[in-house]
């Protein structure tokens, strides 16, 4: 078990860098002037001046990479206004364009998204899971069949149409409009104003658990051991619930894991539509403002979240189906 962590820790690490690596090329490397980017159209010399001596880009390559990594272990400097301030690790940088530390726009935003991507997950994961286990159950009959073509159909319909109707007909209608409060603040406020975007994400993703979980419980059903556990006359509710959905839930946990990580990195339709301030909100302005160092950050943490949830998951894999060991 150690051996197999310490193999994945290495292996995390070399994707992050390589990441790291490959986005600092992308924003940095590529044939324009990045703090002329930065700066925008209308950047006065001073400031342009400015912006070169935080971003260094008049030093060797490796120098800029080097202090960017750097940065993120023990801070670094940057200039604003003609004064200098210290950005204390891990420094993801300075936006020029919003006028704040990098780290400080991320801390207020990643709340927003890991709240509405947690509160969703809630939603499909039981819905998900005990449609599909129901499905799986009377398989073959009228009820089977319409959980079947309820979830196709559902999932043919882009997730964009299906917020923008729920965030113009549901929010503020049948559940409470959406907004963001902080849950240290207002713990009623916060579930309140993230409902309709968790009903929402969650409802539309239930329908790929559905057919997942359908399709795992069926595989595991058909197994010898549960046919063993029901010649012992053991209730079917246990043979389905305990020696069945045990094992089917194991492929759904990968999907899980690596689906989380996905959401957490990518949230720009539910944020945007629902008008959340989270990370991909975050990300679509700084995209449209040519705002690198805020680009840069999200990649990186994009980077950490799918390994993060990759090392989680085959942990969990594990724990799950006995037959599975961590080498």
């Amino acid at each position: 078990m150690l051996t197999f962590l310490l193999r994945r820790l290495v292996s995390a690490v070399s994707v992050i860098f390589l990441t790291l690596i490959a986005s600092f090329s992308l924003f940095y490397l590529a044939p324009t002037d990045p703090a002329g980017v930065v700066c925008g159209p209308r950047c006065t010399p001073q400031r342009l001046a400015e912006i070169e001596k935080t971003l260094r880009v008049h030093d060797p390559v490796i120098t800029q990479f080097t202090g960017y990594v750097k940065g993120l272990f023990v801070g670094r400097d940057y200039t604003t206004g003609g004064v200098t301030q210290e950005c204390s690790a891990p420094c993801l940088g300075y936006s020029f364009t919003l006028g704040q530390p990098v780290t400080k726009l991320i801390a207020n935003a990643l709340p927003v998204t890991v709240s509405i991507v947690l509160g969703a997950a809630f939603f499909y994961l039981l819905i998900g899971i005990m449609a599909g286990t129901l499905s799986a159950r009377v398989r073959g009959t009228m009820l089977d069949r319409v959980v079947v073509a309820g979830t196709l159909t559902l999932s043919s319909i882009p997730y964009f149409v299906v917020a923008l109707i729920s965030a113009l007909f549901v929010a503020g209608v049948i559940l409470p409009g959406s907004e963001w409060v902080p849950i240290t603040e207002n713990p009623l406020g916060w579930a309140g104003g993230l409902l309709a975007a968790w009903v929402t994400l969650g409802i539309v993703n239930a329908a790929s658990y559905t057919r997942y979980t359908r399709a795992s419980m069926i595989e595991s059903l058909g197994e010898d051991y549960v046919r063993t556990a029901r010649a012992k006359g053991i209730s079917e509710k246990r043979v389905v619930y305990r020696h069945g959905l045990r094992a089917a839930v194991t492929p759904v946990a990968t999907i899980f894991g690596l689906d989380l990580a996905g959401q957490l990195a990518g949230a720009v339709f539910t944020e945007t539509i629902f008008g959340l301030p989270g990370l991909g909100r975050l990300t679509i302005q700084a995209f449209s403002q040519y705002d690198l160092p805020v680009l840069m950050a999200t990649v990186l943490i994009g980077a950490v979240a799918l390994v993060t949830m990759n090392l989680i998951v085959d942990i969990v894999y594990s724990i799950l189906d006995p037959r599975v060991r961590l080498r």
